[in-house]
C-alpha cells in the first residue's frame, strides 16, 4: 500500500498537469475565444502543453 501512494505522489504532478493545467487552458481559448492553432480543439492544446509541461516536472522534480 505504501508503495502505490509512493508511485501516486510520484507521478501528481503529471497528473496534475493533465486533470488541471490542460483544461484550464482548454477554458481560457474558449472564455477568449481564440482558436487553437493548427486546427486542434482546445482540449488538445490544453493537452499538448499541459502533459509535456507535467512530464516535465516528474521527471525534473519542479516545474520550472
Amino acid at each position: 500500500m505504501t508503495t502505490a501512494i509512493k508511485q501516486l505522489f510520484h507521478w501528481m504532478p503529471f497528473l496534475f498537469g493533465i486533470g488541471f493545467i490542460a483544461p484550464l487552458i482548454a477554458q481560457m481559448l474558449q472564455y477568449w475565444q481564440v482558436a487553437a492553432p493548427v486546427g486542434l480543439s482546445p482540449i488538445q492544446f490544453g493537452l499538448l502543453i499541459g502533459a509535456p509541461w507535467g512530464l516535465y516536472a516528474t521527471l525534473r522534480g519542479r516545474w520550472l
